[in-house]
């Protein structure tokens, strides 16, 4: 196990560094580093992290959601309003309806079985999106109009939404049949999530106010109480539930709020630990491409997936109407809503461990999914932002 920690870290920091000296997004080459390491290349990754790859990945979500919640300017959202909103579920919803449109089309798949795909593909994801808006909130670009703001919460949101449709699709294939309630906990986990957040975040505050104790152990306090969250959320067979991730989040927000001098403190903290959790998540995400499914893509799977973001990308426009965002700015939260990597990689093989017929068919463009948009979508971001959003003036 030691000997395949190092090997992620060397050769992910190694290629990443690749990467950036060569104007690329370092992920793609941690993506790069997990293929490559992974099980159907060289297979140099242990198989007992490689058995725990979801729990490391989630770990490494768990930070980069506190480091956002800890930059969260939520005076930023209500200059957007209800666009904001919108954001959370519209994209998603749009994404979705494409490929009920297109993939029984271009796949020979089934209504029900396109929409188990496009439940596993419409979710951007957070690993990629969230430390790329906290970048632009710590340089100040977009923020006078709430941009990253928006773009953070929403790919949070929205990842809550997709997987709970995930669930119910899935369900009504084995025959499980139409759950009203797996619907209503839609809203329902999201506000949950909120609330819970706020209210230990705030407990926490409070605490640090009284108990005067160093950063570090401030950090694993909240890190403590997210892995709990996390874990009650997984064990919790009630049909309503609450969102872990969201109140992971907004613990992060609270803290900002009640207590603003201690939440930067911690926020460079989770800096830190943010710089080796990058490298494991899209390491581990990467090894779990199978690049033997890549050679049976079809032109076809390509052309559904660019579709799909182009039906997401006028989900984004649709939400934007009536808002003061100029035309640059559209096209850059357009182009910021686009990366798929962290839902697909956790969600997109589930289907094939289930039986059902779209199983390998689904895990394919996913994969797919992954390989072409996280680095676009990144490279997209990092070239894009100083040209068409505005730097808030200090």
């Amino acid at each position: 196990m030691l000997y395949s920690i190092a090997l992620i870290l060397i050769v992910g920091m190694a290629f990443g560094w690749i990467c950036n000296r060569c104007k690329l997004p370092s992920l793609l080459g941690m993506l790069l580093t997990g293929i490559i390491l992974g099980p159907y290349v060289l297979n140099l990754i242990d198989d007992s992290i490689l058995g725990i790859s979801s729990e490391l990945r989630k770990i490494a979500l768990i930070i980069i959601l506190t480091r956002a919640g800890l930059g969260l300017d939520i005076s930023g959202l209500k200059k957007i309003g209800r666009p904001a909103v919108m954001m959370c579920f519209v994209p998603a919803t749009f994404e979705l309806i494409g490929m009920l449109i297109l993939a029984p089309r271009l796949l020979g798949v089934s209504y029900m079985e396109a929409a188990v795909m496009g439940a596993v593909l419409a979710a951007v994801s957070p690993a990629v999106v969230v430390p790329r808006m906290v970048k632009l909130m710590e340089e100040g670009y977009g923020t006078d109009k709430g941009i990253p703001q928006v773009i953070l919460a929403g790919a949070s949101v929205d990842d809550v939404y997709v997987i709970v449709l995930f669930t119910t699709f899935t369900g009504i294939m084995q025959g499980k049949g139409i759950s009203v309630m797996s619907f209503i906990n839609i809203p329902v986990s999201i506000i949950l999530g909120i609330l819970i957040g706020l209210i230990i975040g705030y407990l926490f505050a409070r605490y640090f106010e009284k108990m005067h104790i160093r950063d570090t152990i401030k950090v694993a306090l909240i890190l403590s109480v997210s892995f709990l969250l996390v874990t009650a959320e997984d064990a919790l067979n009630t049909p309503i539930t609450f969102s872990a991730l969201i109140a992971i989040m907004f613990i992060g927000v609270a803290l900002s709020r009640y207590r603003k001098e201690v939440s930067l403190r911690i926020s460079q903290k989770y800096n830190k630990l943010w710089v080796v959790a990058e490298v494991f998540l899209f390491v581990l995400v990467g090894a779990t491409v199978n690049i033997g499914y890549l050679s049976n893509v079809g032109l076809r799977a390509v052309i559904l997936i660019i579709c799909a973001i182009m039906f997401r990308m006028a989900g984004v426009y649709v939400s934007l109407l009536g808002t003061k965002l100029d035309s640059k700015e559209r096209m850059f939260t357009m182009m910021a809503y686009t990366p798929k990597a962290t839902v697909q990689a956790a969600i997109g093989g589930i289907p094939l461990s289930m039986g059902l017929a779209c199983g390998e068919i689904t895990l394919t463009v996913a994969v797919l999914a992954i390989v072409l948009t996280a680095p676009l979508g990144a490279f997209a971001i990092d070239m894009s932002y100083k040209r068409l959003l505005n730097k808030e003036k200090d």
